[in-house]
């Protein structure tokens, strides 16, 4: 708490700032609610089911990225940015901002820049980071998900069968993106089929029981002791508090970040798209991050599932949304060529990370290999992007290159893990299946 009162004073008083020391007391802040926004959400796990309380910790973790998206979607509508107005621009006219048609182009091909981003980072940084995190804290919280294995880097994270019907969605979301820019932007069925999607997993996620949560230790621990409406009334007050702060100080954050960025010379483009939503996914990692130093890597990964999923679903559906408002009428919100293959390196690299997880574990060579792969690329595009190397191909071609690897690697893994990926969607369906009232098929066997 005391980490966030600098930041209320300086929201409260309008006192104006130096830009490292906005980015420095917004970020404690940032640091200080998530904490609170994890306290909040292992004290809810007494009252709702412990996916409800996840997914509500995920939404409200990434809403900073949700706002900073929306803005750019917002800007690009208000601006006219139509797919037949920008289709009639060059490239280079969007690029230099030339008109405000222009900006406003630039504006949404920013708005996909912004999401891609962010759900390359989650897999590549959070999953594989907070993998290697909760092998190496295991040495001394004794997590029993982490398996100890012979050989080298062959430890792994056991993750809960639980978190399969995330999974489930999850791997429809992503086949559905890669479909979205064969229809040249973001529109009406992108919205319902995914909107539509993360309202039947919640719908499904509250129909599950309330466990008990005898792991729970600390302030939440605490929290849970305190009776009906106490209780409720302080998981409420955790999060509408940790969400404020959050929300009104990532913005000062990542928009601090990419400030200092440009004044060193790196790209709009780059910092829009990796510092910006590297700032805004920061309340989540940290969340997760707190879960696994209590040896609770298993609440840690479903958070991150939930989020990619949340992310995956209602961030691209509702950005259309917002553009549509912001234009005034029914539109398509339009990306060029460019943004059309960030999309399909997101949805591969989605496809890829399913496959690593779909038996349920992620090995510690599996979480390097997730990392060197989205970090060698984001490595080379701005090395392309700064002709620090002279490479045979554009920066467009490296990422459809990229997606082919994603893809291949990912369909070789889901071919040798064909039984756990039938497992997988047996467990899944009998979720479902309970869900509605009927008995389940499934029947788990110990391996």
């Amino acid at each position: 708490m005391l980490l966030t009162l600098p930041w209320v004073v300086v929201a409260a008083t309008g006192l104006a700032l130096g830009l490292g020391t906005v980015v420095a007391v917004s970020g404690l802040s940032i640091l200080g609610a998530s904490f609170l926004l994890a306290w909040g959400a292992e004290t809810a796990e007494k009252d709702v089911p412990r996916a409800f309380a996840i997914a509500v910790l995920a939404v409200l973790a990434v809403a900073p990225e949700y706002a900073v998206d929306a803005l750019y979607a917002w800007n690009a509508g208000a601006g006219g940015a139509t797919t037949a107005a920008c289709g009639q621009l060059t490239a280079a006219q969007i690029e230099a901002q030339a008109t405000p048609l222009a900006e406003a182009c630039h504006k949404a091909n920013l708005a996909i820049a912004n999401m891609t981003g962010a759900n390359r980072i989650l897999i590549g940084i959070g999953w594989a980071g907070i993998a290697v995190f909760t092998v190496w804290r295991a040495t001394r919280t004794k997590d029993p998900a982490v398996q100890k294995r012979p050989g080298r880097f062959t430890d792994a994270v056991q993750l809960d069968t639980d978190i399969a019907t995330e999974i489930a969605f999850l791997t429809l979301a992503t086949l559905w993106a890669f479909l979205v820019p064969l229809g040249g932007g973001i529109g009406l069925f992108d919205t319902l089929f995914l909107v539509g999607l993360y309202v039947a997993y919640i719908g499904l996620v509250l129909k599950s029981d309330v466990e008990p949560s005898e792991h729970t230790v600390g302030v939440p621990r605490y929290l849970q002791e305190w009776s009906v409406p106490w209780r409720p009334l302080a998981v409420l007050v955790l999060f509408g508090y940790s969400g404020a702060m959050i929300f009104s100080a990532v913005e000062p954050f990542a928009h601090g970040l990419e400030e200092i960025g440009i004044q060193n010379g790196i790209p709009e483009f780059f910092m829009i798209q990796w510092v910006a939503p590297l700032a805004s996914e920061s309340p989540e990692l940290i969340v997760v991050a707190v879960l696994v130093n209590k040896a609770r890597s298993t609440a840690g990964f479903n958070a991150l599932i939930s989020s990619k999923l949340n992310q995956w679903t209602l961030l691209i559906g509702t950005i259309a949304v917002v553009y549509s408002i912001a234009l005034g009428q029914y539109g398509t919100l339009p990306f060029d060529l460019r943004q059309s293959a960030e999309i399909w390196i997101t949805a591969a690299q989605s496809f890829f990370a399913l496959a690593v997880i779909c038996n349920f574990e992620i090995s510690i060579r599996e979480a390097l290999l997730l990392f060197a792969l989205f970090i060698s690329q984001v490595l080379l595009e701005f090395a392309i992007i700064r002709d620090w190397v002279a490479l045979p191909v554009s920066s467009h071609d490296l990422l459809l290159a990229y997606t082919a690897l994603y893809l291949l690697v990912g369909t070789a893994l889901f071919v040798a893990r064909r039984r756990a990926v039938a497992r997988l969607f047996g467990i899944a369906g009998d979720t479902v299946r309970t869900a509605m009232g009927r008995d389940p098929v499934h029947v788990e066997r110990a391996d």
